[in-house]
């Protein structure tokens, strides 16, 4: 077997409300494969965007344990987490999340940039990510000038251009219109084999969690296998 880039054990997680104790997860455990493909659905309110938070490490479990690419996430320095997070994730959201004010060309430089890549390199890497996600004739376009589609292309570029061990994606067509969104989930899925990075996507399309490797479904707190 593959060794794990992305391992859960026991993972709790309670929020407060109003004095009360929530609890939202209740011992979820998880192991993703190099390479591998796997869909969580559940109904809306399951926590599914806040296991992916949690796989990412922007934020900590109540109780047990996550591993990205061999780390305990969860002991880290909010510092050494970042670092690490940036080296070995990539985030894809159903809103794109890119910065206003810089080109789609920026976009895609800054987590290169912010990994200790000269601005010469970083550029070079993006161009290449953000032409193989076609959009090679809007490299100086900012989000505003840009395409739901294309906006969200360039989060897909953005999220693969450090290729990245495991990419996290939360409903990333969410937005989008039917044709769109299975443009880019296409891009994203043909990127993903040709980079080989693993990927976990939330979703409610069940044709989108059919196409991947594995389908996982959280109920009551728990992953329970489909397929």
């Amino acid at each position: 077997m593959s060794e794990a880039v992305l391992r859960c054990q026991n993972v709790h997680k309670q929020f407060k409300e109003a004095g009360l104790s929530v609890d939202v997860l209740c011992g979820v455990d998880l192991n993703i494969t190099a390479g591998e493909q796997v869909a969580i659905v559940g109904q809306s309110g399951s926590g599914k965007s806040t296991l992916l938070h949690l796989l990412g490490g922007l934020d900590n479990p109540s109780q047990g344990d996550i591993w990205v690419a061999g780390q305990q996430m969860n002991r880290l320095s909010q510092a050494k987490r970042g670092k690490w997070r940036n080296q070995n994730l990539g985030f894809v959201y159903q809103f794109h999340h890119l910065l206003p004010e810089f080109t789609a060309l920026e976009n895609v430089c800054m987590p290169l940039m912010i990994g200790g890549l000269s601005s010469g390199e970083s550029e070079e890497k993006a161009v290449k990510m953000l032409t193989e996600v076609g959009l090679a004739q809007r490299l100086k376009h900012k989000p505003g000038e840009l395409s739901g589609g294309e906006r969200q292309r360039a989060a897909v570029a953005r999220a693969l251009v450090t290729e990245p061990k495991c990419v996290l994606a939360d409903e990333p067509t969410g937005n989008l219109d039917q044709r769109t969104a299975e443009q880019v989930y296409e891009r994203m899925l043909e990127l993903n084999q040709a980079v080989g990075t693993s990927l976990v996507l939330v979703t409610h399309a069940p044709d989108l969690a059919k196409r991947m490797n594995r389908t996982l479904r959280l109920v009551n707190g728990v992953l329970v296998s489909e397929s």
